[in-house]
């Protein structure tokens, strides 16, 4: 199989897992809002298959669900939820890529740092769609909404992420030297 079908085949396979993921969470919606269940798929397209692809299924994950389940909403959620999960999918890929070691340590940094610019896009994007519709979103709301209430969704990813990216070594897919870790490129 030649990488371009690959890296298609793992993207129509995260898309399949964000659109699955948040049915294990149903009936508690708490829990769902508290796991963050579409992240998990987005993170983990832009590390394994790189940051373009994570930023196309981030892009299409959450608009793809609100027309194939009705939820999440599409104005404002489901739109706010692309561009941030774009931008989950693409910093993450795209610093991982980049940095020199492929190590643990650098598999934690993207990803702090993807979470935090992906909540700042999310904010960003609640504050234009909201403005338009004559409504208001604070400071207040903003914290509350991406990082208080995220934070079981934070810690799970924190833990969650790194470990997949762990066992993905006995796959071959990723490699781990010791201390550093270097994706295939085959």
């Amino acid at each position: 199989m030649n990488k371009k079908t690959k890296d298609l085949t793992l993207s129509a396979l995260f898309i399949a897992l964000g659109l699955v993921l948040p049915l294990l969470t149903l009936q508690l919606k708490q829990l769902g809002n508290a796991f963050l269940p579409m992240h998990v798929p987005v993170l983990l397209c832009g590390y394994i298959v790189g940051p373009a692809y994570g930023l196309i299924v981030g892009l299409i994950l959450p608009i793809l669900r609100h027309f194939t389940f009705g939820m999440p909403v599409l104005y404002p959620t489901a739109i706010s939820m692309a561009f941030e999960l774009a931008t989950y999918g693409f910093v993450a890929g795209y610093l991982y890529r980049i940095s020199r070691w492929k190590c643990i340590i650098a598999l934690y940094e993207s990803l702090i740092l993807a979470m935090i610019i992906g909540r700042v896009v999310w904010g960003i994007v609640q504050v234009i769609l909201l403005g338009v519709g004559g409504q208001a979103f604070t400071w207040q709301m903003f914290v509350g909404s991406a990082f208080l209430n995220a934070i079981p969704g934070i810690v799970f990813q924190l833990i969650f992420i790194p470990s997949i990216m762990l066992a993905l070594h006995r796959t071959g897919l990723v490699k781990f030297h010791r201390y550093k870790v270097e994706t295939s490129n085959a």
